[in-house]
């Protein structure tokens, strides 16, 4: 901006903000906030909008075709059909694209009845709680697509409370899965294994892919789907399994000695010490390895040579995330309406939601 073009801003601005204070009551701008909130208002009723449609005629350079209102963060702006066609707004929408980012990124962390207060909080706009709930089922939140080839699948399962569809019945709990590939995508499921492991499948997968989880029957179920099994290297996530070793009751110079020999992939050594003491646990921990061996790798090596991650935390923290909004206090969701809030939950988490600045 040209000091011209400011000092003649300077000048419209002061006269705006003489025409607005005149017309604001008094009562309302005895605090900060107050004129804060006051000035907010004023702005979106009546200056934003102007500016807003300024822009839109100059850069579509157009007025022709038939009205109509959208409401945006700027206030109500009123486009016209060729406007609106120019500049990508779709028939019937009633919210800019900027405000429906808004309404989901709250949508996708609190309940829509807080989400509806939020907004209005910080932007001074209205928009229904039900409004928040009809958009959350319209948006296209498809699971994303890894740019680069795909080396490291981690899977886990979280909760969800449901409600029932019988009246008289209290809600129940289901399970849903969540997959993070590559460490950086995320996608949730619920009662749609086959729709996880086509999302993995579809991926560019490459020479090796490495697949991380819990020691949970279902998730290495699960990898069994993905990809070809010469391809797929399983890996039991390291916190498990020392989690499961401290489950003996031994001294701490034994179970050190243990972790060590595991922490470097030595897994027979680590067994025939076991099998020669006689601590209470250690039989159960035999059966545990036994049951794991092909999935016990050398997790020294692996670290060292960031060949994948070797706890499956990060996938672990995304269901904590997710079930932040599943699991808000007195939430029940229905059976049809959950598969599209994962959705949602999970585009947050993927920083899909977040404005292109």
């Amino acid at each position: 901006m040209t000091p011209e073009d400011k000092k003649q801003l300077d000048a419209h601005v002061k006269a705006i903000a003489k025409i607005l204070y005149k017309n604001t009551p008094p009562s309302k701008i005895e605090t900060f906030e107050g004129i804060e909130t006051a000035v907010r208002d004023q702005v979106l009723e009546h200056v934003s909008p102007k500016i807003g449609l300024f822009f839109v005629g100059e850069k579509t350079g157009t007025t022709r075709g038939r009205s109509r209102t959208i409401r945006s963060c700027v206030g109500k702006i009123i486009i016209t059909r060729l406007q609106a066609l120019r500049l990508g707004i779709e028939p019937y929408r009633r919210f800019s694209p900027l405000l429906e980012k808004c309404c989901l990124l709250l949508a996708a962390n609190v309940s829509f009845q807080d989400a509806e207060k939020d907004l209005k909080v910080m932007t001074g706009i209205e928009v229904g709680h039900s409004t928040y709930h009809r958009q959350v089922q319209k948006v296209d939140t498809s699971p994303p697509n890894v740019k680069q080839k795909l080396t490291e699948v981690c899977l886990d399962g979280g909760k969800v409370r449901l409600r029932s569809q019988e009246k008289g019945k209290s809600a129940y709990w289901k399970e849903y899965k969540t997959g993070r590939l590559q460490g950086i995508y995320y996608g949730a499921f619920f009662q749609d294994n086959l729709g996880l492991t086509n999302w993995i499948n579809s991926q560019n997968i490459g020479k090796t892919l490495y697949c991380l989880g819990d020691g949970h029957d279902g998730i290495w179920n699960l990898f069994s789907e993905i990809a070809d099994s010469n391809i797929r290297q399983e890996i039991l996530d390291w916190y498990h399994l020392k989690e499961n070793l401290y489950k003996i009751q031994a001294t701490k110079k034994f179970l050190v000695d243990i972790e060590a020999e595991l922490w470097h992939g030595q897994v027979e050594s680590a067994i025939t010490k076991l099998n020669n003491c006689k601590y209470v646990g250690a039989n159960q921990f035999i059966n545990y390895l036994r049951k794991h061996a092909s999935r016990l790798v050398n997790y020294m090596y692996f670290q060292a040579e960031q060949l994948s991650s070797i706890g499956s935390g990060a996938v672990e923290s995304a269901v904590k995330q997710i079930d932040k909004r599943l699991q808000i206090v007195g939430a029940q969701w229905k059976y049809e309406n959950l598969p599209q809030m994962l959705c949602l939950r999970c585009a947050y988490l993927n920083g899909f939601l977040a404005p292109a600045f």
